[in-house]
């Protein structure tokens, strides 16, 4: 199997390949025929390869020269018809429901005109659809689940937490508030009007549907007046002003095994007085599910859901925090089309790599300079060392770093005889980031855990602080000898810790490591960020890691001019309001451009005048500072007042990208230190680092392309 080297990954629109025990595919949505006298049949709902729930919304285009009331539709010999209406010009639209298991042949015909044809794929509303095989063990939480009127859900109905479909009216009082509708009937006396991005006024009711879609608990909200009836998908209702927010929440830790009592939460009155839909699941919350693939495919279903339900959005925006970053990010990227826009805040590019090889260094290092060598550094040189703003940084992502050890953050949920424990539980649910994405990185065939893309080995710790001369070269030679590595249960090890180059290559080629060059090219992003570099507690969301989503766009597209960056301190500054206003502005303009551009062209002309890269002064009455971001310390307005502190890897010599797993070596060279260096510390330097030190000029060892785009997983 050989791939492509260039920087950006190639399109595929069909493609089916094996690797690693995993069967992995992406189907095409059917090319416009060029054929005039041709019915024309797409499924409007979901791509054909994905449905799910048993219907689906599909669209049927009639030749000019045919009448609309002349087409029948039919689903494997099935008369469909009376389905469909009218839509638009000369197309027919409806909800085709009933559909069978597995593939589903829609066919078209009318006398004069050729037969249209669509094979659609439909999967149980519990799933999987392309995440792999359900994880078990899997904690049900309806009856913790708290509805938007206060109550639960109650117990389940089945072994995949489902509950029956509920709907509920709120309605926004005059004194700001959310309360239930006491009679769909009649209007209460503090009901409050909502204005639309459209200009539309409508009673501030909202129609609230809460159900469960692969085995997550969904919400979706929108403005509906229930006396209006029911809401319909081929008639929009003057409430919603055809967008879709889609929420995302965070967290990781404890993310693995539950289907999680919260949503990010869609009762938000910025979004829904302007006439935007919500929605989000449970399984969007990264605290309840810490996989991007199960994520990806929640948002795909849900979002089913919402156009069969509503009709087919001008476009999804996607808006998440943190865990709710890499979400946005790996969506946007790895399944496009979910998402036409996203607002990233508190960002990072990915949680497996961007987050997790900087937990595991500040691990490491918090164990050497806590347990190893607890007098040899002072708080000054180990945060040098760190490349962090503030030595507490240190202590607290080791800490988070515990989301790769199997033992530290099982949720509260999973009973204590269900976890594993290496000594009286051996075969329990390991509660890891790599045990729960499992279905993509497969198991290691002697042990049974899942493989790591995780590796120390060649990394010089220190070298920028050596090379100021913060450290000296012999605190730097006793660092980088006994900073050892992590065991497979991530414990400190005396070895450095190897990465399997299986699982390396595996997470290059589906997009775990975000590419940044599928979907997310042509995808506008505001990139904002409340700045907690200098939180006195420590934190690990640092602004280093807007820079290395940037330098991925930057690597794969020669570009970042689909990125805005924004940066605040304290909420002093950008507001949601503004920011949803910008993208819906921006969207709208690249929407309605019907030239033959490429994407990233259309994004550059119709990003709105006053949304540029700027970060705000700090405290009451913020002032906006518009300049472009870069990486630094004072070199700039942004930088002086927020400067963009580095990280253990880029002490040692990676770039911010941070897309290295495990580095490709080259021999210890006394070249590398500014500083000198006697014939027995040179003679010490080659003997830890025996295989050689990292090369970071050159591609990582297994890095490659991305091996296409809305690819299935199967573990066998």
């Amino acid at each position: 199997m050989s791939f492509r080297g260039a920087a950006r990954p190639v399109r595929l629109g069909l493609v089916g390949i094996a690797f690693m025990g995993v069967l992995v595919g992406a189907s095409a949505t059917p090319a416009g025929s060029q054929e005039r006298e041709k019915l024309q049949v797409t499924a409007v709902s979901s791509r054909p390869g994905v449905v799910s729930g048993d219907d689906a919304l599909i669209r049927v285009e009639v030749p000019a020269s045919i009448a609309a009331d002349k087409v029948r539709v039919e689903v494997d010999g099935r008369d469909v018809t009376s389905s469909f209406r009218p839509s638009g010009d000369n197309a027919l639209m409806g909800v085709v429901k009933e559909l069978a298991k597995g593939d589903n042949r829609l066919t078209a015909r009318a006398q004069g005109a050729d037969t249209g044809q669509l094979t659609l794929k439909n999967h149980p509303i519990t799933g999987p659809v392309f995440s792999g095989p359900h994880e078990q063990p899997f904690v049900c939480d309806t009856a913790e689940f708290k509805t938007v009127t206060g109550g639960t859900l109650g117990q389940p109905i089945d072994k995949d937490c489902s509950v029956k479909t509920r709907v509920d009216y709120m309605y926004r009082t005059t004194a700001g508030k959310f309360v239930p509708l006491p009679d769909e009937n009649v209007r209460p006396a503090d009901l409050a009007t909502a204005t639309t991005s459209a200009g539309t006024k409508v009673p501030y009711i909202v129609r609230v549907e809460t159900g469960t879609i692969n085995r997550g608990i969904y919400e979706t909200a929108v403005l509906h007046d229930p006396m209006s009836g029911t809401p319909d998908p081929l008639q929009r209702g003057p409430g919603w002003n055809g967008r879709l927010v889609y929420g995302f929440g965070g967290g990781c830790n404890g993310g693995w095994y539950v289907q999680g009592r919260n949503t990010v939460g869609i009762m938000n009155d910025t979004y829904l007085s302007k006439g935007y839909g919500v929605a989000s699941s449970t399984l969007n919350v990264f605290g309840n599910n810490c996989n991007d693939l199960l994520a990806a495919e929640t948002m795909s279903m849900v979002k089913e859901r919402f156009v069969e339900t509503y009709g087919d959005p001008a476009f999804t925006i996607g808006n998440g925090c943190s865990g709710g970053s890499y979400q946005t990010h790996q969506i946007a990227d790895n399944y496009p089309g979910l998402l036409d826009g996203i607002l990233s805040g508190c960002s990072f590019p990915d949680v497996g790599f961007g987050t997790i090889q900087t937990l595991s260094d500040a691990q490491l290092l918090n164990h050497y300079f806590k347990d190893v060598a607890p007098d040899a550094f002072t708080k000054e040189q180990q945060r040098a060392v760190s490349g962090f703003g503030k030595w507490e940084s240190i202590g607290s992502l080791a800490r988070a770093g515990g989301r790769i050890d199997p033992t530290v953050f099982c949720p509260s949920q999973l009973p204590e005889g269900q976890r594993y424990d290496p000594d009286t539980n051996p075969d329990g649910a390991r509660c890891d980031v790599y045990s729960h994405t499992v279905n993509v990185y497969g198991e290691v065939p002697e042990t049974g855990k899942a493989r790591r893309p995780l590796d120390n080995t060649g990394i010089q710790y220190g070298l920028e602080a050596l090379n100021k001369g913060t450290i000296g070269m012999d605190q730097f030679i006793d660092l980088n000898r006994r900073i050892g590595g992590l065991d497979d249960d991530a414990k400190p090890a005396a070895e450095r810790t190897v990465a399997d180059l299986k699982a390396v290559r595996t997470a290059y080629r589906t997009g775990r490591m975000l590419n940044g060059g599928a979907g997310l090219a042509d995808v506008p992003i505001i990139d904002y960020r409340d700045y907690t570099d200098d939180a006195s507690a420590g934190d690990m969301h640092m602004r280093f890691h807007s820079f290395s989503t940037r330098a991925r766009l930057d690597k794969a597209n020669g570009t970042h001019a689909n990125q805005v960056m924004l940066t605040r301190s304290n909420g002093h500054g950008f507001t949601l309001a503004g920011m949803l206003s910008d993208m819906d502005q921006w969207l709208t303009g690249i929407k309605g451009d019907s030239g033959n551009d490429a994407p990233i062209e259309k994004i550059v002309r119709h990003r709105p005048q006053g949304l540029t890269d700027a970060c705000w002064t700090r405290g009451i009455g913020a002032k906006k500072i518009a300049e472009p971001q870069v990486e630094g310390i004072g070199n700039t307005e942004c930088n002086t007042l927020y400067p963009v502190w580095t990280s253990p890897r880029m002490v040692a010599g990676a770039d911010v990208a941070n897309d290295i797993v495990k580095c490709r070596k080259r021999p210890v060279v006394r070249s590398d230190y500014r500083v000198p260096v006697t014939d027995g510390q040179f003679e010490d330097l080659q003997a830890i680092f025996r295989t050689g030190v990292c090369d970071w000029s050159r591609p990582g060892a297994g890095q490659q392309d991305l091996a296409g785009t809305w690819l299935s997983f199967d573990r066998k």
